[in-house]
């Protein structure tokens, strides 16, 4: 059996792997993913190791073995689609889906979350954009990129996000923006990086941590 605290370990690594494969997973960004002290990450991923769930040396990177691998997917997967269902049936907003899918995850009937699926018409993302892997753990990836990497002048659609914190999220309401707004990046100042936006008939003012938590796809 494995427990609630194990799966959220897992599901932290796949997820900083998968956003952004070029940086190195390390304890102290796992640790600040968690918001944990990097000590204590330290004594959960040798427990880790020890069930075959991570491959982790002492101040090195930190991957999933295939084990490890299966049961973060699968988490994802129920996560994503009670976030789903949450925003579909019971009209909860996107910014109050992810906690409650969180409690909800940790439930681990594989035929309830196939009905799930099933009563939902099996969709392909979440409310946050995201990609709802498939009963086998199969998922394609976005064409998407960060709204920080774009030009002056570009054209984008927005298509997901990166941070899914309620506050983040009721940020990004209170802007104006939505899944599937079609922006333009008007000017990027070279004071602080930040981005001037047109969308919508509007114009606001971003910050660069904003743009680096905003996916896109480029028109």
């Amino acid at each position: 059996m494995i427990s609630s605290n194990v799966e959220d370990y897992l599901k932290a690594i796949f997820q900083l792997s998968s956003e952004d494969e070029e940086k190195k997973v390390g304890t102290n960004r796992l640790a600040e993913y968690l918001n944990i002290k990097p000590a204590s990450a330290s004594v959960m991923l040798k427990k880790l190791r020890t069930r075959e769930l991570v491959s982790y040396e002492k101040y090195g990177r930190i991957g999933l073995t295939q084990k490890g691998w299966n049961i973060a997917v699968a988490l994802i997967r129920r996560h994503r689609l009670w976030e789903t269902f949450l925003h579909q049936k019971l009209n909860f907003t996107w910014d109050e889906v992810h906690e409650l899918a969180h409690d909800l995850e940790h439930i681990q009937s594989e035929k309830l979350i196939r009905e799930l699926d099933k009563h939902l018409g099996y969709p392909s993302h979440d409310p946050h954009g995201h990609i709802i892997p498939d009963e086998k753990g199969n998922f394609s990836k976005d064409e998407r990129v960060l709204l920080a990497n774009l030009r002056q002048g570009q054209k984008c659609r927005l298509v997901s996000v990166r941070d899914s914190s309620a506050e983040f999220l009721k940020y990004v309401t209170q802007l104006g923006l939505a899944l599937s707004t079609e922006i333009e990046v008007r000017e990027i100042r070279d004071f602080d990086g930040s981005l001037l936006l047109a969308y919508d008939n509007r114009m606001e003012s971003v910050s660069r941590k904003f743009a680096e938590n905003i996916f896109v796809k480029i028109l």
